[in-house]
């Protein structure tokens, strides 16, 4: 009995062998544990495994587990020799213990390329349910590796279609091209840059093969050592060395992106990290002594909430897109800008409208994305750009603001309009306007020269009369269209009235290029509104507002269900509380309007100018405009979805 009692302990303790008797100098150490003999159930899937360095989230390596069938995975490294047996077999306790379902998890750690000729090792990849790489120094992987038998057997390895990963230099190897760090000190971002082809920059390439790398750079511990630089400069060697076009790839710490067999990378992370897609790096050639030179070179972020194909490059909602120039041997952030503008909701599918007056609506909400684009490309203010996007549709017909508003019960007109600086949290707002042109100045007169936050009717329109604003007579915003609606009304044939513009206020957001928000919305109310009836647009937190860091926002639908749920504020309140993303933030306040019988829309914009527009089963006239996408682009049916570089804008209908 003692001896079966020590035979059942012994195969619960690690296996520890050597690949020679002395432990100094010896070719390779190798550890286990679990049990090796037990079967794998189901098949390997292939997954590909990318983890920049530090902390593992658990969730992506479990998964990994899982597509190894359960079954054996191989943890290979090449330590210093420092490292004692304790310390070599921690990794392989947390892939056991830690993370689980693993049968059995074994680790071998190289001292020699003799190692990479070793049978043992040899059998023990090629049994492999699943490999894993180390951290550590890369350039050891490749003098130890390279173009030996194991090299081919880890190749060998992913042809199977099995699970492979790897953190920090483990990732940092698996890139179809690569830093080998050849002398062993990493080379950081500024040298790399200012001596762009300098040998120090050491690349290979013919290591590790996988299909789904192919053209790509890979780099680790991406944000956290600042290694934008080193990366782009990497890439531009290896393109002036290969003369093919080649993508970079980093990964944050504490950050995973998991790949499976089509090339459909996701990541997960601990700390809210990316993976980068840099792309946009000339092939050119260079002077080894003159620093690098670059323009418009584009970094894509991938959150968690993104996707990537690595096959074809592509990123669906990625967390940002930057451009960033190389200049005297620094990487620098290309000034960003962004614009999003609405015209009103209304129950819009295609055919609703004739071809012309749709052309019309987009040419207005094309004009009023041109003027405000105007200011910000040259480095204007966002307060400025909304102003002026918002004072283009005032001056149209076609839209429920300034000219085109709409008549109260008495036969007259009687505007609305807000608008919200995000650096400094100033606003104005004016309600019952009756005689000033464009409302949308008199609120930020009212911000910049009152004293006050919001001014109202007889009071409101002295005011603009002392500041020198445009005056009309009320004879003014009299469109016939907008009269017979109000007769529609009185005659309560409200099913006759037009659906296509149910609610119309306009609006816009914008980030300009000192990273500040503001949101501007105006609107002529509701058709028949009485007894002074104002809603949600002149109310900051309800129909407009603009915070620095977090979003700019302005709304258009039926006004009290906005001011009840505060949806200009709830959309802050989500991300900087409840750290929603701008998408997540924006859909979730709109259908808790419609909870509580709201119809309408609203839009919305983050500190990266990233735009949302969340409608709750209507349309909405919108339109967008940044930096990085120059090309104005605008939407009016539900399904008639704006994008811009793969997200950028983003409806209602994407978000879930």
């Amino acid at each position: 009995m003692k001896r079966i009692i020590t035979f059942i302990l012994s195969l619960l303790l690690p296996i520890i062998c050597a690949g020679t008797a002395n432990a100094k100098g010896v070719d390779y150490k190798t550890f286990v544990i679990g049990d090796e003999t037990k079967p794998t159930v189901n098949k390997p899937e292939f997954s590909l495994l990318l983890s920049g360095g530090g902390d593992w989230p658990y969730e992506a390596f479990r998964i990994f587990a899982k597509k190894s069938g359960n079954g054996h995975l191989v943890y290979l490294r090449a330590p210093d020799e420092s490292f004692d047996d304790k310390e070599l077999q921690a990794a392989q306790n947390e892939f056991y213990n830690d993370i689980g379902g693993f049968s059995s998890v074994r680790t071998i750690a190289f001292y020699d390329r003799k190692a990479a000729y070793d049978p043992f090792i040899l059998e023990k990849i090629k049994n492999a349910d699943a490999i894993f790489l180390a951290g550590g120094d890369q350039s050891r992987y490749i003098n130890y590796w390279k173009g030996t038998p194991l090299a081919d057997a880890l190749n060998a390895h992913i042809k199977a279609n099995k699970p492979f990963g790897g953190t920090s230099a483990g990732l940092a190897v698996q890139g179809e091209f690569l830093y080998s760090c050849a002398d062993s000190v990493s080379v950081v971002s500024e040298e790399a840059l200012k001596n762009p082809l300098d040998k120090r920059s050491s690349i290979e390439t013919d290591f590790i093969k996988t299909d789904i790398m192919k053209g790509i750079f890979t780099d680790s511990h991406f944000k956290e050592r600042d290694r934008l630089g080193r990366l782009v400069s990497f890439v531009h060697k290896a393109q002036s060395m290969y003369k093919q076009k080649i993508y970079g790839l980093g990964i944050d710490e504490q950050t995973v992106l998991l790949v499976d067999g089509d090339g459909i990378g996701k990541v997960y992370s601990n700390t809210g990290g990316y993976a980068w897609l840099f792309d946009n790096i000339p092939i050119n050639t260079t002077n080894p002594k003159a620093a690098l030179k670059l323009q418009d070179v584009k970094a894509t972020a991938v959150a968690s909430y993104s996707t990537i194909n690595l096959a074809t490059k592509q990123v669906d909602n990625p967390a940002f897109i930057r451009n960033y120039n190389v200049e005297n041997g620094k990487l620098v952030t290309k000034a960003k800008w962004s614009l999003a503008i609405h015209g009103g909701a209304g129950v819009l599918e295609p055919g609703d409208m004739s071809p012309e007056k749709e052309k019309l609506y987009r040419a207005g909400l094309d004009a009023s994305l041109a003027a405000g684009q105007a200011v910000l490309e040259k480095g204007g203010s966002s307060l400025d750009a909304v102003e002026a996007a918002v004072r283009v549709m005032e001056d149209n017909p076609l839209f429920n603001a300034g000219k085109g508003a709409v008549f109260t019960a008495q036969g007259t007109n009687e505007l609305d309009a807000a608008i919200m600086d995000g650096a400094s949290l100033k606003a104005g707002a004016v309600a019952g306007v009756t005689r000033t042109k464009n409302p949308i100045s008199l609120a930020r007169k009212v911000m910049e020269k009152s004293g006050r936050l919001m001014l109202a009717r007889d009071g409101a329109d002295r005011f603009s009369i002392e500041n020198g604003l445009e005056q009309v007579d009320p004879s003014y915003y009299y469109t016939d269209e907008r009269w017979q609606q109000l007769q529609l009304w009185r005659a309560k044939k409200f099913s006759e009235i037009d659906q296509t513009h149910k609610f119309g206020t306009v609006g816009a957001v914008a980030l300009d290029q000192n990273g500040n928000l503001a949101a501007a919305t105006s609107t002529g109310g509701l058709t028949g509104k009485v007894f002074g009836r104002i809603g949600d647009t002149p109310i900051i937190g309800a129909g407009t507002i603009a915070v620095n860091g977090y979003a700019a926002v302005s709304c258009t639908g039926t006004g009290e269900y906005f001011i009840r749920e505060s949806a200009g504020r709830q959309i802050v309140d989500r991300m900087r509380w409840n750290h929603q993303d701008i998408h997540s933030a924006a859909y979730d306040t709109i259908m808790s309007i419609g909870a509580l019988g709201g119809d309408g829309g609203l839009i919305a914009m983050d500190k990266d100018g990233n735009a949302a527009f969340a409608i709750n089963d209507v349309g909405m006239y919108r339109g967008f405009v940044s930096s990085d996408e120059t090309k104005r682009l605008t939407s009016i049916y539900p399904v008639d979805v704006i994008k811009a570089e793969g997200k950028a804008a983003k409806t209602s209908n994407e978000m879930h």
